[in-house]
């Protein structure tokens, strides 16, 4: 049905900002850079390229780099996170119950007075009315606002990179998942009631300065920056939660199973295209560093 349908793009769409969403507007500077989020990476048998993602873009800022392109055409399967282009396999009222209250229950009677009070503040600079936001639960009413705010300044996850190679591989090339979107909802629904308060909060304070903000984004992003990209995700953690656990859950396991996924590509005889979210490539639980430590040969591009 199409209401159906609709629903579900609207939760995925949110969906694809949750992890540590960086933005990005790309100069004509970028494509003159020689490096990129790009990794080539090789072992005995076998080549697998490794993007970092930036998931929302502006149609304008394309084309990409040709060193990424020309990666992709050379690759026989593309490995996202979550394919976000396939929602005829969700469950539409699983995705409701994680994402919106019940009708005997509400926002305002699961966070603090002030938070509530900042969130009827945001919620209503940005249209949203106060009836659809009262059955929002925190998690999702923050990429919701996080979203809203990125498409005002013209930035949306349709021209993401994600969604860019998808489109291209559609009927080309193999489109595989190295996790999937109903893994993604289960692990941000599965936070506390107060991490995920906490996690609203930051995203409402961060609405005033989030077109500031992306100034540093782009820069470390396209001059393959990862100490830069490392500490800009890590200003992103609210400061008022177990950050260790964050950190871990969001990020550091993730990046474990991902690795191990990949690992399982460069034995294969197929080359991999491989795209993640940016923040999972950096630092020395990143996916990069974990290929090297593992003897990999890899090659930033």
């Amino acid at each position: 049905m199409k209401v159906t349908t609709n629903i579900k793009k609207i939760l995925i769409l949110s969906l694809v900002l949750f992890s540590f969403a960086f933005v990005v507007h790309i100069s004509d500077a970028a494509c003159r850079n020689q490096k990129s989020f790009l990794w080539r990476v090789t072992s005995d048998e076998n080549t697998v390229y490794v993007l970092g993602s930036l998931h929302a873009m502006r149609q304008e800022d394309y084309p990409l780099h040709k060193s990424i392109e020309d990666a992709f055409g050379q690759s026989d399967v593309l490995a996202v996170e979550a394919n976000i282009n396939d929602i005829s396999q969700l469950d539409l009222e699983i995705l409701l119950e994680k994402a919106f209250y019940p009708e005997d229950e509400s926002l305002e009677g699961h966070v603090s007075e002030d938070t509530y009070k900042a969130i009827k503040e945001e919620t209503g600079r940005l249209g949203l009315p106060l009836m659809l936001v009262n059955r929002q639960k925190p998690w999702f009413l923050a990429l919701s606002i996080t979203s809203m705010e990125l498409l005002k300044l013209g930035f949306s996850p349709v021209n993401g990179i994600d969604m860019h190679f998808m489109t291209l591989a559609e009927g080309k090339k193999k489109i595989i998942e190295l996790e999937s979107v109903e893994y993604q909802i289960n692990l941000l629904s599965g936070f506390s009631d107060d991490e995920q308060e906490a996690f609203l909060r930051y995203s409402l304070k961060e609405l005033n300065t989030i077109e500031q903000e992306m100034g540093s984004v782009v820069e470390a992003w396209k001059n393959g920056d990862t100490e830069s990209m490392e500490s800009l995700m890590a200003k992103n953690v609210p400061g008022d939660i177990d950050t260790s656990t964050v950190l871990e859950e969001l990020i550091y396991k993730r990046n474990r199973n991902m690795l191990g996924k990949i690992e399982g590509y460069l034995e294969d005889d197929k080359t991999y295209f491989v795209i993640v979210g940016a923040g999972h490539l950096v630092g020395n639980k990143g996916i990069i560093n974990l290929l090297k430590e593992k003897g990999y040969t890899v090659e930033q591009i």
